[in-house]
């Protein structure tokens, strides 16, 4: 057996300048890239935003359109004779696009505090103590968004980068691209 010099071009640390050792001292990992550092804990612009929501009406239009699929699917396999594609009106549309967005946003904001689109951007949503929404919030909030959604471009001209919905229910959108795990609190009884 030979030893590996550091140097020869054949140490898989090459380049390292600690060598990775379980007997050492733990390396600090920073979640927060070097270049996002200046921004973490700042309200969100409304670019940033708009990215945001565009990735997450992306998805669930992708989701809708995966159960208009599989609703034809089923149809085809219950009477593959008399089959034709289902044809639901505009306001069905509107209505289960609402309702699948409402759900999603309840959904990611009370329980991590960002949806997909934040978490691709390095958004999260908070209250006005710097904390995830509990669900109360996000239900309110999800409503909110989804019945005026143009109420994400006063972030444009508000000097804090707050949407109606923000100003209104004091939340905001910050820069946050740590990950976070809501703390259950233990309850001890006597004895």
């Amino acid at each position: 057996m030979s030893e590996v010099e550091p140097g020869d071009g054949t140490s898989p640390y090459e380049g390292d300048s600690a060598p990775h050792r379980l007997d050492g001292p733990p390396h600090r990992v920073d979640a927060v890239p070097v270049e996002a550092r200046a921004f973490q804990g700042q309200r969100a612009g409304i670019v940033t935003r708009t990215a945001a929501n565009t990735v997450d009406f992306l998805l669930v239009v992708t989701v809708l359109a995966g159960g208009y699929a599989a609703w034809s699917a089923v149809k085809f396999l219950v009477n593959p004779t008399r089959f034709s594609f289902p044809a639901p009106s505009w306001l069905i549309l509107l209505l289960c696009f609402e309702l699948m967005l409402f759900v999603y946003f309840t959904v990611s904001w009370a329980t991590t505090g960002r949806t997909f689109g934040d978490h691709q951007l390095g958004l999260r949503v908070v209250n006005f103590r710097g904390e995830p929404l509990r669900w109360a919030g996000a239900v309110i909030r999800a409503a909110f968004c989804c019945l005026l959604p143009i109420g994400l471009y006063w972030a444009a001209v508000s000097s804090t980068n707050r949407s109606v919905q923000d100003s209104v229910l004091r939340t905001s959108v910050v820069y946050d691209w740590t990950v976070r795990r809501r703390t259950t609190r233990r309850v001890t009884r006597p004895g």
